[in-house]
């Protein structure tokens, strides 16, 4: 699934992607790629006939939301002050593509009531 994220990272650079990865017990288990409808390289909005869509998946498939992603095609991949405003899944993991460079950049952080913290991103073959 990383590969899949990044790939969309690349393709819609220099605007930001955004998806959703529906887990279960902590297990990344079905990507949901979204459409940005901010078409911004500068901030990403989930357009919200795609959300209402992923939500109704994620409830048939008794999936949660764990991880929102999205990338940044200028900065670090560190959230920005807009997506600490905007992180409204205290439970989820939030992933930041950097695909600034030459080399793809990936880091996971929890955003709960406006504090961040680093978190770590597992993963497995398979």
């Amino acid at each position: 699934m990383l590969d899949q994220i990044v790939a969309q990272a690349r393709d819609e650079a220099p605007d930001e992607c955004c998806g959703i990865v529906g887990t279960r017990d902590g297990r990344a288990l079905q990507l949901f790629k979204m459409r940005n409808a901010a078409a911004s390289p500068l901030r990403y909005e989930i357009d919200a006939k795609d959300l209402f869509r992923v939500h109704e998946a994620l409830d048939a498939a008794g999936l949660e939301v764990g991880v929102i992603y999205h990338s940044h095609t200028r900065t670090p991949p560190e959230p920005s002050l807009t997506d600490i405003n905007l992180a409204q899944y205290p439970d989820a993991l939030y992933l930041i593509v950097g695909v600034a460079g030459e080399a793809d950049d990936l880091r996971a952080w929890r955003i709960v009531n406006r504090q961040v913290s680093e978190a770590p991103l597992e993963v497995e073959d398979g």
